[in-house]
């Protein structure tokens, strides 16, 4: 049998997790076992009275630095199987997009490090082989919703979670496009009928009105994946 989805997150505050990934369908899907989640105290892995895992930047500035010593002995101390890929929540690092998403997901799970302070010594990143994730450009006081957002965008993905399978194919960024707009009852609101192509029952027609439309919003709304999307097409074509 296939082990499930594993999320490993190193964190110097446990008790955010689960979280909101305890309800809904993550929360669901945790308890039924199609994915695993373990939470470990980086201050576990402190080896002073203290229970210290910071200190202050070499060559002066402002706040503190995890220490590459005690994240590095936390990251061992999680015995997590080499083809498991090891993240750490940064904005500095690659830009979390459903691309990245979909090869997770489909892989045995993450080790995800959760920053906090100034940042953690660039050392451990390299020695212990972190690659930095970040989920936008903005800064946020640590690393845990970061990694929240990462895990759930993973978990829904993974078979047996969603309803229909199609549904994690029809959304925002699947095609490299935004979603079209969706619509349900009433008939009409506030005086605004349902598109009256949705209601036609010509599937073809639909299919090709929630096109046209994903790519009005996307030019509109994400000129930068629309030029990514034409330069794609525009490859393609030529070769």
């Amino acid at each position: 049998m296939t082990a499930p989805w594993r999320a490993t997150v190193l964190t110097l505050f446990p008790e955010m997790f689960p979280g909101p990934l305890g309800i809904s369908l993550a929360g669901k899907a945790l308890s039924s076992g199609l994915w695993s989640l373990e939470t470990r105290d980086i201050r576990a892995s402190a080896t002073d009275k203290h229970r210290s895992v910071d200190d202050t930047p070499a060559g002066g500035g402002p706040g503190m630095v995890l220490r590459a010593d005690i994240l590095a002995a936390a990251v061992d101390a999680a015995d997590t199987p080499p083809a498991l890929p090891r993240l750490l929540m940064s904005p500095r690092g690659r830009p979390l997009n459903q691309s990245l998403v979909r090869k997770l997901a489909a892989g045995p799970g993450a080790l995800i490090v959760c920053g906090r302070f100034e940042g953690i010594d660039q050392r451990v990143i390299e020695a212990r082989g972190l690659e930095e994730v970040s989920i936008g450009d903005y800064v946020l006081s640590g690393g845990e919703i970061a990694a929240l957002a990462l895990i759930d965008a993973c978990v829904r993905l993974l078979p047996g979670v969603m309803g229909k399978a199609e549904s994690g194919t029809e959304e925002s960024f699947s095609v490299s496009l935004l979603e079209y707009p969706q619509y349900t009852r009433p008939q009409v609101f506030e005086g605004q009928p349902i598109p009256e192509i949705l209601t036609s029952g010509d599937h073809a027609k639909v299919a090709a009105w929630r096109k046209a439309e994903a790519e009005r919003l996307t030019e509109t709304r994400r000129p930068d994946l629309w030029a990514l999307r034409q330069g794609s097409r525009k490859s393609t074509t030529d070769g």
